[in-house]
């Protein structure tokens, strides 16, 4: 090492490792890509090392820029950690928090709550990424995330948010115009609302293969609020968890007892787990998970399991 980086260089440094290209960093850092390029240059040229693989698709970091990667996180956990404290955070949370969830929970479920915890920390503000995917942590998409798929590599604190099932739903109008449905048999029969199934955020989405037969999809979707309002419309039977259902009546249970089991998991890097600001969204969906079985299950698995 030939003398010792600026911080400064090393958040650019991150922000390239997270966003791949020179005008992503840039947006991130509100500044010209050509600083950004610069900046990465003086970096090796202290370090006396390459960083980056640098070709047409973007920048990709090599051995030695993988080996740095924790070392800076580190350190922009402990100076975000430090703006905190200096700032008097430790009373109550301020700045801002990016939130990924998944679309229809994101609007039906956490969107209401943040009523309250703004009441609670004014100072606070939320980016909330409601995406019919799940939110990208290792690039610091969002400050922490609700997932299906928690990481499995990185310095990350990961809890199981909740258990939950999919349930088979239809509209009113779907079933007065087709065969009953009395038996799991009978379901073979009927047209499905489904995800695109080479588009899939995770292969726990793939809960329609438990069916046992490959059901006849009418439509397909990118995300489960499209095909909510498909299935009220009556385009076939679709299955979701209790959280996305409008209590409209436009989508009733299907042959009760079938279900898909699956989990949601909640998880953030571990150096901005320490913000205060993180760790209150982090604690308020702690609480709606262990204290809405409602959300997740249906009235009479939640009677049964009591």
């Amino acid at each position: 090492m030939h003398s010792l980086p600026e911080w400064t260089d090393l958040r650019f440094f991150l922000e390239l490792a997270r966003a791949g290209t020179l005008s992503g960093a840039s947006r991130r850092l509100d500044v010209e890509h050509t600083t950004v390029a610069r900046r990465i240059d003086r970096l090796e040229q202290q370090l006396g090392t390459t960083l980056f693989d640098r070709s047409r698709e973007g920048y990709e970091l090599t051995e030695m820029g993988l080996a740095l990667l924790p070392h800076a996180e580190a350190m922009e956990g402990a100076a975000l950690a430090a703006t905190e404290q200096l700032g008097g955070a430790e009373v109550a949370a301020h700045g801002v928090v990016r939130l990924g969830v998944p679309e229809v929970f994101g609007v039906r479920v956490v969107a209401p709550l943040l009523v309250t915890l703004f009441d609670e920390h004014p100072d606070l503000s939320i980016d909330l990424l409601a995406l019919p995917r799940f939110a990208n942590l290792a690039n610091r998409e969002a400050d922490l995330g609700v997932m299906l798929d928690p990481p499995s590599t990185g310095r990350y604190m990961v809890t199981r948010l909740a258990s939950f099932r999919f349930y088979l739903y239809a509209s009113p109008a779907y079933l007065a115009k087709h065969a009953p449905i009395r038996t799991h048999a009978d379901l073979e029969h009927h047209h499905f609302v489904d995800y695109v199934q080479d588009r899939l955020a995770s292969r726990e989405l793939s809960y329609l293969n438990e069916l046992g037969f490959t059901p006849r999809r009418r439509l397909c979707c990118s995300g489960m609020g499209a095909q909510i309002e498909a299935a009220s419309l009556g385009m076939g039977l679709m299955m979701a968890p209790p959280y996305a259902v409008p209590d409209d009546g436009r989508l009733v249970p299907v042959l009760q007892g079938f279900y898909a089991e699956r989990s949601f998991w909640l998880a953030a890097p571990t150096d901005l787990y320490r913000l205060r600001r993180v760790k209150v969204v982090w604690d308020l969906l702690r609480d709606l998970a262990d204290n809405n079985p409602k959300l997740w299950w249906d009235k009479g698995d939640i009677g049964r399991a009591a």
